[in-house]
């Protein structure tokens, strides 16, 4: 079980989507990735809203799937 630094994809908000620094991700064998921040509720969230290198620009979004999962329960 591996700890990251990682950026999370987050959409919405009057000014559209953004790459979040500052949490640290951890794969555990379970479905996607448990992220954690100090300030932000521990969650699951899917491989495809994390980043493991910073963006080039935290603006542009990654490659959302048709029907995404958000937020693992």
């Amino acid at each position: 079980m591996e700890k990251k630094k990682v950026w999370v994809w987050f959409k919405g908000g009057q000014t559209g989507g953004v790459w979040v620094s500052g949490f640290i991700a951890t794969n555990d064998e379970k479905e996607g990735l448990l992220i954690e921040r100090t300030d932000f509720v521990s969650c699951r969230v899917p491989e495809w809203r994390v980043r493991f290198e910073e963006p080039e620009d935290e603006k542009v979004a990654p490659q959302i799937p048709k029907n995404p999962t958000w937020k693992y329960l």
